[in-house]
């Protein structure tokens, strides 16, 4: 299929968990031409270093930083030969990346895992977002900064998450120094992609701010990480570079990137972005009021507002954060997809396996049909959303799952539909936090894989209350930074004007059912005492498990045989 050879075109590329997506965009309407997807070889690390067999501890997640260029050499180009156009009239390139995904590089950018003589050492690799097991000294954080009352604390609702940058990188200096002190740059994936493509290194002011703690041009100063840690006190160093405004001009394509990609050199690059942060103006959801819900694996919850307002729990407010001009707001929900994948990978029988295979669907499918022909409450349980930790309101990732009302009589598509209820009720009580802390929800704007899930999607807005609007790309995020792509490359003056004629949204897709919304707050009220009863306090035995957990895993595993009854 030929399109028009004479308009212009940019590609977004959106790195995912799992994989790479490259869209090939038109720039006078958003006219989506083509799209390639690379998965990641080496896909989410969690157990052992690839090559060496380095074991990792509890709630690693790492990723290997040539499998993010790999996107670059061969999504790009199949969606350019998807699509069927001259690559020559590409004008722009934009990029966004999952967050808070960090790289320990060398001055030139190399990544540390590159080096032979990092390559068995773990913390010399990426760390994931999903990466956890910087808890404790999240911990620690929080501790000084609120005994010492720093006045950046409230910008992230009082809490800073161990999935960011200060924390992750406490955790490197002491557990291992010596990867440490070889760390030039600490380099949010955001912009080491865009240093890939461009060969010069610029910080956008998106993952500075959310997850850098970079509040009205400065970091937290060099004594309080010295109270940390002595040897953390020159850590700003490390992360400290020039920064460059959302929509902007990072660079050119260089030589050695337009080889990669097959794209003509010298074209713009857009100032690197945060996935859910560029999907707003992929649903042209910029004004305050619309809350964006990117859902796949996670859920981050983004909005723009008018005035500087401190939410308890929030994931950071940051001025120009989402679009320049409007203080941009971030919320989240560190597992929701991923808890539905586990329960199918690890809980559902195989029976149900066999029954989805012989209609032709997937598990998940066939347990959302079992599921939607329940009425509200009859499977008479309630869970708690927090398998991967809770990012949102408690900033809390040594929290668990929890399941409460199963008996003998429960079956999968009880619990399944359970847990889609559960992450149902943590973007309530996020959406409650807001409108309390006065930033007002009124429109729930929706994207990513788990919105093609009629079900789920009905449940969302009948809990909340709200309407629900559909970001009408499937690819909301690549979307996005094919628009922030066509503002670098001088097609639009500013995002909003790039998002009004290349995004699109549809209105009103769900909207919720009073009577259905009546019997939810029932269990949303039963959903809210476990929350603040494990979450705020009441019984800290989430916690205890953990670390009973470590201890356990720091001793030699029995042999097994010998107890195994014959």
């Amino acid at each position: 299929m030929t399109h028009d050879q004479s308009e212009a075109l940019v590609v977004g590329i959106d790195f995912g968990t799992l994989s790479g997506r490259a869209v090939v965009v038109r720039v006078s309407d958003g006219a989506e031409l083509g799209s390639a997807v690379h998965e990641y070889p080496h896909a989410v690390v969690t157990e052992a270093l690839p090559g060496s067999g380095t074991p990792l501890g509890p709630d690693w997640a790492l990723q290997v930083p040539g499998d993010y260029v790999d996107v670059l050499r061969k999504a790009v180009p199949a969606a350019i030969a998807a699509a069927g156009v001259d690559p020559g009239r590409v004008v722009g390139i934009g990029t966004d990346f999952t967050a808070c995904t960090m790289v320990p590089t060398l001055a030139d950018g190399t990544p540390l895992s590159e080096l032979p003589a990092f390559a068995d050492r773990p913390h010399a690799y990426v760390k994931l977002w999903r990466h956890h097991a910087a808890q404790p000294q999240a911990d620690r954080i929080n501790q000084l900064a609120a005994d010492r009352g720093e006045w950046w604390l409230p910008r992230y609702g009082g809490f800073i998450s161990s999935e960011w940058e200060f924390a992750k990188g406490l955790q490197v200096l002491e557990e291992d120094p010596e990867v440490y002190a070889a760390i030039v740059h600490w380099v949010e994936a955001a912009d080491w992609i865009v240093w890939q493509l461009t060969g010069s290194y610029v910080r956008n002011v998106c993952s500075a701010g959310y997850k850098g703690i970079r509040q009205d041009g400065r970091y937290p100063d060099p004594e309080f990480l010295a109270a940390l840690n002595p040897d953390f006190a020159d850590f700003v160093s490390k992360i400290d570079q020039p920064t460059g405004e959302l929509g902007a001009r990072a660079g050119t394509l260089s030589a050695q990137a337009a080889e990669w990609t097959g794209l003509p050199a010298g074209i713009a690059v857009a100032v690197g972005n945060v996935d859910a942060h560029v999907t707003a103006a992929a649903g042209q959801a910029l004004d305050p009021g619309q809350m964006v819900a990117i859902m796949g694996t996670s859920t981050c919850h983004v909005m723009n507002g008018a005035e500087l307002r401190e939410v308890p729990g929030m994931c950071g407010v940051v001025d120009g954060g989402i679009v320049p001009g409007l203080w941009g707001y971030e919320a989240g929900q560190s597992g929701v997809g991923d808890i539905f994948a586990h329960f199918v990978r690890r809980h559902v029988p195989p029976d149900y396996v066999d029954a989805a295979r012989a209609g032709g669907i997937s598990v998940h499918e066939h347990l959302t049909r079992l599921a939607a022909r329940q009425r509200i409450g009859e499977h008479g349980l309630i869970a708690l959303d927090w398998h991967s930790g809770n990012r949102s309101v408690l900033v809390d990732h040594e929290l668990s799952g929890l399941l409460v009302g199963e008996t003998l009589a429960t079956r999968p598509e009880d619990i399944y539909r359970a847990l889609i209820e559960a992450t149902a009720f943590g973007t309530r009580t996020i959406i409650e936090t807001f409108t309390a802390a006065g930033v007002p929800v009124t429109e729930l704007v929706v994207s990513g894989g788990l919105v093609r899930n009629k079900l789920l999607m009905q449940i969302y807005s009948d809990v909340t209350r709200l309407p629900l609007a559909r970001i009408v790309s499937d690819q909301g995020p690549a979307l996005g930074s094919a628009i922030h792509a066509a503002v670098a490359a001088g097609a639009y003056p500013d995002i909003r004007a790039a998002a009004a004629r290349m995004g699109g949204v549809e209105r009103g897709v769900y909207q919720p059912d009073e009577a259905a919304a009546a019997r939810y707050d029932e269990l949303y009220r039963e959903y809210r005492e476990l929350h603040d009863h494990f979450g705020r306090g009441g019984n800290t035995v989430m916690r205890r498990l953990r670390a009973i957990q470590r201890r356990a895993l720091t001793e030699p595993a029995p042999a097994g045989d010998e107890l195994v009854t014959r």
